[in-house]
């Protein structure tokens, strides 16, 4: 079977609903789903933290990275690090570990080296969003990085289908591809229950067309996508970003988009650090 042919046939299963998830997944999602919950407290939220050790981990991390503490005090404390960053980020966290969490337990060495490539571009992306969130489109800087997070989530669901679908790696991409795609995609956030305006700019994202200048949520994405440094492994590179970016420095006006990415490249790399799983 190959790619176009696995594709379609994992997105038929998820149109039906019919998604394998990995057993250990189920703990962030119970984590995840808790923290969904309007009436958590701030010490049971941290309690549920404190009962992921990978979690706690990044949590913790996040809250010492230069974008949450750019004073430079650093904390030690769960507690302390979830009442820094807030209920948003901590959403955005639990999602982050499910997501990473998505591919399962993949064997094959070289399933292993595009999965990490896989998150290493999601970080990028999520970090490089919440600046431009900030900077450039005026998005929310946390909704930005939730939905940089949860944007290849799709991608890493296919890549625990792989063991049954093995020639979902082979060939190359093809138009009709990009539906089936999306709807992995829209199958996977709907089960990480992501918020409407999340799914609704991953729509305009996987439709591909970036508005000049740059003011949407979706915009915001797919700036952030074609600016990672580290691609994708399941999807075709894009080119350009450098004729790209010279064109929306004209947009942006006296602040360059080179300035700003300049400026804040200790923000970036501090937070792609500590998102790492």
């Amino acid at each position: 079977m190959d790619r176009s042919l696995a594709l379609k046939s994992i997105a038929a299963e998820a149109a039906r609903g019919e998604l394998i998830f990995p057993t250990s997944l189920a703990v962030a999602l119970k984590v995840k789903e808790a923290l969904d919950d309007p009436g958590c407290h701030i010490d049971a939220a941290a309690r549920l933290v404190q009962s992921e050790p990978l979690l706690a981990a990044r949590v913790v991390a996040i809250a010492n990275s230069v974008a949450y503490n750019p004073l430079g005090r650093e904390i030690a404390q769960v507690g302390a690090a979830v009442s820094r960053l807030g209920f948003s980020t901590l959403r955005s966290l639990a999602t982050a570990l499910a997501a990473r969490q998505m591919a399962g337990p993949v064997t094959r060495p070289e399933h292993r080296a595009m999965a990490d490539q896989l998150w290493e571009h999601t970080t990028q992306v999520a970090a490089l969003a919440r600046v431009i969130a900030r900077r450039i489109t005026h998005q929310d800087p946390e909704t930005a990085l939730f939905a940089g997070i949860v944007h290849e989530a799709g991608s890493f669901y296919m890549l625990s289908r792989v063991e049954d679908f093995p020639g979902l790696l082979e060939g190359n991409s093809q138009e009709d591809d990009e539906n089936s795609e999306a709807e992995v995609g829209r199958a996977v956030l709907k089960a990480l229950s992501v918020p409407a305006a999340v799914t609704s700019a991953m729509e305009d994202f996987w439709h591909g067309y970036l508005a000049l200048p740059p003011a949407s949520l979706a915009d915001t994405l797919l700036l952030a996508d074609y600016l990672a440094p580290v691609k994708s492994p399941l999807h075709q590179t894009k080119e350009g970003a450098a004729e790209l970016g010279a064109v929306i420095d004209v947009t942006l006006g006296q602040e360059t988009l080179a300035s700003i990415l300049k400026e804040s490249a200790e923000e970036v790399q501090s937070l792609v650090g500590a998102l790492r799983f």
